[in-house]
């Protein structure tokens, strides 16, 4: 079973552009839950230009599925992580003020930082994930770090679907296939969406969580976003 876990960043953008409550981010979450979502994943960034800090203080004591925090493991990151002890902490080597992510880890230049981040989040009972493109050199670096899982960036993977989805998926499936072997568990997020979700779920073997925030937010204002869950929980059978 692959679950989907939902990104609420876009919830919180909307509510910091005029201040306020509104929408309550909190309730969002239960919400997603109560609709289906079998998790719930924020990603704060050091400027809490979307979800703050103390939005997770809050959705810690009121999420009831897996609760996902993603961020690059500066000091405030890793303060909040183990303050809250999330289900998983996913780790995004996020260049300060960017927008999105945009890269994976190198995880062979880094491999020794990725290593002491990873073993004090274990040590806290946290479960890991690194942030990976597909590249098996990067698979390979990646356990070789201890972490409990990857997540494959899969903004190149959405972007090639539209024109060839057979050489789209195949470095992935590729990787997934290592991934396994070297006892990995497998995420995915960035920029998957109704149209490509499916078939990157069909191709990729052992395949636990996506994690989808900004595709997902945007088909809601459409569709709503009970239904829009049910659309994605569809593609992911």
């Amino acid at each position: 079973m692959t679950k989907l876990s939902v990104n609420i960043n876009k919830i919180a953008t909307l509510r910091n552009s005029r201040g306020g409550d509104n929408p309550n981010i909190v309730q969002v979450a239960k919400d997603c839950e109560r609709f289906g979502a079998q998790g719930i994943t924020v990603h704060p960034r050091p400027d809490e230009r979307h979800v703050r800090f103390a939005d997770v203080y809050a959705l810690k004591e009121t999420v009831n599925t897996e609760f996902n925090i993603e961020g690059n493991p500066q000091h405030q990151y890793m303060d909040l992580v183990l303050a809250t002890k999330p289900t998983q902490a996913t780790l995004v080597p996020d260049a300060i003020g960017a927008l999105t992510s945009s890269a994976g880890w190198d995880t062979i230049e880094y491999q020794n930082y990725l290593i002491d981040i990873i073993s004090e989040l274990k040590k806290n009972g946290i479960r890991t994930s690194i942030f990976v493109d597909a590249d098996k050199r990067m698979i390979e670096g990646a356990a070789k770090t201890g972490t409990d899982r990857i997540e494959f960036y899969t903004e190149g993977y959405a972007k090639d679907f539209l024109s060839n989805p057979e050489a789209a998926i195949k470095p992935y499936r590729q990787c997934a296939i290592l991934a396994s072997e070297l006892g990995l568990g497998i995420n995915a997020g960035h920029d998957l969406d109704l149209r490509n979700l499916n078939y990157f779920y069909k191709n990729i073997p052992q395949l636990l969580e996506v994690s989808i925030g900004h595709a997902l937010i945007c088909d809601a204002l459409y569709y709503g976003l009970e239904n829009t869950i049910q659309l994605y929980l569809r593609q992911l059978k």
